[in-house]
């Protein structure tokens, strides 16, 4: 077993006591749980319109690629045309949806 100077006893107990003093410090200055919650459910909810609008403009873009794409299938005669434009066709209508229910889920107007 180990015995113990007065020199290092006495640097444990002032690491100890430092420690539980910061500690202390940290709870002390920590805000209310609550607030920071409704804090941050403010911050998403004002983000939330901008969002949406971003997967609407993504929805847009995909639909005039996937248009573009589906003519270029069409005009050199794949035969595969309308399983492409089914898929691109419901890529779109999957964004649309996503942000449509995200909005109802959250009850955003």
């Amino acid at each position: 077993m180990m015995k113990w100077s007065g020199i290092k006893k006495n640097r444990y107990r002032k690491l100890v006591s430092t420690i539980v003093l910061l500690g202390v410090k940290l709870v002390a200055m920590g805000q209310d749980g609550r607030l920071g919650i409704r804090e941050a459910n403010n911050q998403v909810r004002g983000y939330f319109a901008d969002g949406t609008n971003l997967m609407y403009a993504v929805g847009a873009i995909l639909g005039l690629i996937g248009a573009v794409k589906v003519y270029q299938k069409w005009n050199s005669g794949d035969q595969d045309t309308s399983k492409v434009a089914a898929a691109w066709f419901g890529s779109c209508v999957f964004l649309v949806i996503v942000a449509t229910v995200i909005k109802s889920f959250f009850g955003i107007q």
